[in-house]
């Protein structure tokens, strides 16, 4: 029922920002707000890109792409929780989580804007945080909080309490998902065009990293291929 759930909401965000409804996926330009950095400038960009607008997008975004990660954790919980506080407890992990990257999203926001104020339809900031992140991919570092990723937590099975930890549980493991791929999901959001494309490209490396066992963290060049291999023996199978 849970991954049911999940994978629904997920697919039903994927068809709203493949819409795009209000460009809130894309930032818009105008020859005042494209000429360069100035005050009049920035406050064109705002005027056209509302940052309520950027912020919604930025939700959308966790909620499509993040959501399918979340399936292992919430049957934990619901496995570990009494069914009549079962779906409260699984509401405020998912709440929770949603909260820590609701608070990345802003200062992330505010970083689209300034490179789209600095750097008009350029792929220049993607072209830099895109290096990053490919450095940040293959760090020990990044496996240090893959690894934290995996990390289950007991809640309490008082009703209070356990929303308490429940939440706690969810916004903790938002940190950790935070330190495995801000890198990821800034990337998409920098590019001038291609973005949908790229948002599912990296949902896929997203996944398929967190499918992983966890590993000693050290430098190496690590495609963490768990995912396509399963990929790869089914459709040998069914053949």
């Amino acid at each position: 029922m849970i991954k049911k759930t999940l994978w629904t909401v997920s697919i039903i965000t994927w068809v709203i920002l493949l819409f795009n409804p209000g460009n809130i996926m894309t930032m818009e330009h105008c020859h005042v707000s494209s000429a360069g950095p100035s005050m009049q400038s920035f406050e064109m960009l705002l005027e056209m890109n509302p940052i309520s607008n950027q912020l919604l997008g930025w939700t959308l975004m966790v909620i499509a792409m993040m959501l399918p990660k979340l399936i292992s954790h919430l049957e934990l919980l619901s496995f570990q929780t009494f069914s009549k506080y079962r779906f409260i407890n699984c509401l405020s992990f998912t709440l929770g989580y949603l909260a820590t990257w609701s608070v990345v999203g802003f200062g992330m926001v505010w970083i689209i804007i300034g490179c789209n104020l600095k750097f008009p339809n350029s792929f220049v900031p993607a072209i830099i945080v895109g290096f990053l992140t490919l450095i940040w991919q293959f760090s020990p570092w990044k496996q240090i909080f893959l690894n934290k990723c995996h990390k289950h937590t007991i809640v309490s099975s008082r009703f209070l309490k356990g929303i308490y930890e429940a939440f706690k549980y969810g916004s903790t493991h938002g940190l950790y998902c935070v330190g495995a791929g801000w890198g990821l999901m800034l990337f998409p959001m920098l590019l001038p065009v291609g973005h949908n494309l790229a948002m599912i490209l990296v949902t896929i490396i997203m996944l398929t990293e967190h499918m992983e066992h966890p590993r000693v963290p050290k430098w190496e060049i690590n495609f963490r291929l768990k995912f396509y291999k399963f990929i790869w023996y089914k459709v040998r199978f069914v053949k």
